[in-house]
């Protein structure tokens, strides 16, 4: 009888293991990348008065977005900081946007869509929600 739990034990660990190694072998290594090394994670000063923030949420995963940009009196983004809740899609998709629009102004950063973050990412259709709408909101809030 001691033998079937760690049997069980055995067959879990390794399906498990082979799910991850699955779900991984699915991601681009650019997806790969920024969800192992975010770019740009944390926090701005939503109290400071050149701060947007941006919150949204994708039911169709449950993914979480937060995005803060900073800008400057002429109205270029200085700083953009993220943070995110959800499969290694979103948070790949909040990290790329945020090294995209550092340096831009706030009208170039709107002429980026979430389907040019997908693209870059080459994230399959099934995860293009995952792709930052975040930046949207947190521009149209600082405005």
């Amino acid at each position: 009888m001691s033998a079937l739990p760690r049997l069980s034990q055995t067959l879990l660990r390794t399906n498990f293991g082979s799910l991850t190694k699955l779900s991984v072998a699915r991601y681009h290594e650019n997806v790969i990348d920024h969800y192992e090394n975010p770019r740009n994670v944390g926090n701005l000063d939503k109290n400071k008065k050149n701060v947007g923030t941006g919150l949204v949420g994708a039911p169709a995963c449950g993914d979480v977005m937060k995005m803060q940009i900073e800008v400057d009196d002429e109205d270029r983004i200085v700083n953009a900081k993220f943070k995110t809740f959800g499969c290694c899609s979103a948070i790949a998709s909040s990290s790329l946007a945020t090294e995209w629009i550092k340096g831009k102004t706030l009208d170039e950063a709107s002429n980026i869509k979430n389907t040019d973050i997908a693209k870059e990412l080459r994230l399959p259709p099934v995860k293009l929600h995952c792709s930052s709408k975040s930046l949207d909101l947190s521009i149209c809030l600082y405005i």
